[in-house]
């Protein structure tokens, strides 16, 4: 009996030893925000082990990084921005950490989107946010599948058959975002958000996006660009404002209060959401907001 459990020990041992050395053995990769983690696990598969520094519901415009963070870098063989200016205090948290980590640019091949008018407070490259046009995004996951056959030559086969799979979802996706807006009245196609994060969306899909507030949640909204707002949607008849997951929503509630117009629900514009919400993932995120549009405009 001692001589079976014995051996019953041994072989749970070198389990549970196979198991942690297959753990050690993934690609540690940190990125920058939950919406570039997705990316990075969709093309990574079970072969990474992905971080991110933001995580679901994060505002990396104004995010302060912490000494967890610094951690994650020097520990990571990986690290992946988006880039465009987006995370501004990005160089910093690499020198802190001292991270040895191969550093690639999401974002790298987009042509980037100029910020318009005064609302390009913080950004001085232009609109950081061209994860909002799904064929930016294909850009990405090319990126990503290169930077992790860098990183890991043994998985390329895998890293290339992933990213073809989720570029095929993503095809796929582009077509329901064109339909859904298809459908929306051409007068209709006009809606406030609380900063200027959909500009991408806007010239891929062919909606307009008003916003009080410019690429960046950094700068505080005046006085003067809250009565424009409203003197403009009272204007242009604008039908519906739409909350976002990384912003005060009591600028919007103002506004909406003040025009008539009505609040058409959430939008998730640089941020996913946990796994209990309506946007764990990059496609349920964009699935989401082009049907949150479309219920709130179509009539």
């Amino acid at each position: 009996m001692r001589h079976r459990l014995a051996i019953a020990a041994t072989i749970l041992a070198t389990l549970l030893s196979a198991g942690s050395a297959a753990a050690q053995d993934k690609v540690k990769v940190v990125a920058t925000f939950s919406i570039l983690a997705d990316l990075v696990k969709n093309v990574g598969g079970d072969r990474v082990e992905v971080a991110a520094i933001v995580g679901p519901n994060g505002d990396a415009h104004v995010y302060a990084p912490t000494p967890a963070d610094a951690k994650k870098l020097s520990e990571a063989k990986l690290v992946i921005a988006n880039g465009l200016g987006f995370e501004g205090w990005m160089t910093r948290l690499i020198k802190a950490s001292g991270s040895k980590a191969a550093n690639v640019v999401a974002s790298k091949g987009v042509k980037p989107r100029k910020a318009v008018g005064d609302h390009d407070h913080g950004h001085a490259e232009g609109d950081p946010h061209a994860w909002q046009s799904v064929a930016n995004v294909k850009i990405y996951v090319g990126n990503i599948r290169d930077a992790l056959i860098a990183a890991d030559p043994a998985g390329k086969a895998g890293y290339a058959a992933n990213a073809s799979a989720y570029l095929g979802k993503l095809d796929v996706l582009d077509r329901e975002v064109r339909v859904e807006v298809a459908r929306i009245p051409a007068d209709r196609r006009r809606i406030i958000t609380t900063h200027d994060a959909f500009g991408y969306f806007k010239d891929a899909y062919g909606l307009d996006f008003i916003a009080p507030q410019g690429v960046s949640t950094e700068s505080e909204v005046s006085a003067k660009d809250v009565a424009k707002i409203i003197a403009q949607v009272k204007k242009q008849k604008i039908p519906a404002v739409f909350l976002e997951n990384v912003s005060d929503p009591r600028l919007l509630k103002r506004i909406a209060d003040e025009t008539g117009a009505k609040i058409g629900g959430t939008l998730y514009s640089d941020a996913l959401t946990d796994e209990k919400s309506d946007a764990p993932t990059y496609i349920d995120m964009m699935r989401h907001n082009i049907r949150t549009l479309s219920a709130a405009l179509v009539s």
